[in-house]
């Protein structure tokens, strides 16, 4: 049996997840974060993107966050979302048309425009697509 590490995935809503795994991938602010068993401690936020827990029956777990918090130490993964979904429950169609509407609204800007707003609702439609994508990659 191989080394793992506790995982809780939480979001405002809801604990989305709670067990081990034998690798954490998150994307950290700065690049994707790769965590191992006995991690060295560290807090870090998250941009919007894909929660991947490998597990050590080989399985895969593929989690989107919009953002949060990301706090590692050496037997646990805290994982603290603003938004946090199953990859699997993510509607292609929905993410495309939510990144369409970023976009026209960053390209149309009029009167009072709250730019980074949109911005990081385009940010966040973006990374949707992306994991979307990544998983039927993976399929």
């Amino acid at each position: 049996m191989s080394m793992t590490i506790h995982v809780d995935i939480v979001s405002a809503e809801a604990e989305i997840f709670s067990g081990t795994a034998t690798m954490v991938f998150a994307p950290g602010e700065m690049g994707e974060l790769g965590i191992a068993p006995r991690h060295t401690p560290l807090i870090s936020r998250l941009k919007a993107g894909e929660v991947r827990l490998q597990h050590d029956n080989g399985t895969e777990d593929t989690f989107f966050v919009s953002g949060g918090i990301l706090e590692i130490q050496p037997h646990v993964v805290t994982v603290l979302a603003d938004t946090a979904v199953r990859a699997a429950d993510l509607d292609e169609a929905q993410a495309i048309e939510a990144k369409k509407r970023a976009e026209d609204a960053l390209s149309n800007q009029k009167g009072e425009f709250d730019l980074a707003g949109a911005r990081a609702e385009l940010a966040e439609a973006a990374a949707r697509v992306e994991t979307i994508r990544k998983m039927k990659n993976r399929a």
